[in-house]
């Protein structure tokens, strides 16, 4: 892919964490995508919410950061809602996963939801992980792998395409 789309590409975002180890295993390089239509009871991240909150950003700037940490050997998009941006994160997908980057994606929608919008089935394809479903305070633990609420889901993605039905990561609690 040419790489000069990363220069012509936007996206909204509410911020970045450039070594996460919560957002999935190892060091992680976390996008928090700005907009969100869910407004979860309880959201971890409400400055996130607005769709005209945050700041638009090309993707080569993110793309760069990535690239400059030799540590990094993944990627995590949480929000707001990284799938109501998909467009942008599908580009980037593509070329970080050409790159053998580990891509995560958090997301409100119930993966089956995902399948149905060609948009995000297109960004999907690209993913390793997702984990689906809406932050649900009164499931809250701290007793859990890489989510909030004990309703979340560990989908390990392109099992999941390959078998046609949901297949959960193994490993993790």
């Amino acid at each position: 892919m040419d790489l000069s789309i990363l220069d012509e590409t936007y996206i909204r975002i509410a911020g970045i964490v450039d070594e996460s180890i919560v957002d999935g295993p190892g060091i992680r390089y976390t996008i928090f995508t700005q907009g969100c239509p869910f407004r979860c009871k309880g959201c971890h991240n409400v400055q996130s919410q607005s769709l005209t909150g945050g700041l638009e950003v090309t993707l080569r700037c993110l793309y760069d950061e990535i690239k400059a940490n030799p540590l990094i050997k993944g990627v995590t998009f949480s929000g707001g809602e990284p799938f109501i941006q998909t467009k942008p994160l599908t580009i980037l997908s593509k070329i970080l996963k050409e790159e053998n980057y580990s891509l995560w994606s958090y997301t409100g929608y119930i993966y089956d939801k995902l399948l149905e919008d060609k948009d995000r089935f297109e960004l999907l394809k690209f993913l390793d992980v997702v984990v689906d479903g809406p932050y649900v305070e009164s499931k809250r633990s701290f007793d859990i792998d890489f989510r909030g609420s004990t309703n979340q889901r560990l989908i390990d993605v392109q099992r999941s395409l390959d078998e046609n039905k949901v297949v959960l990561l193994e490993g993790f609690i």
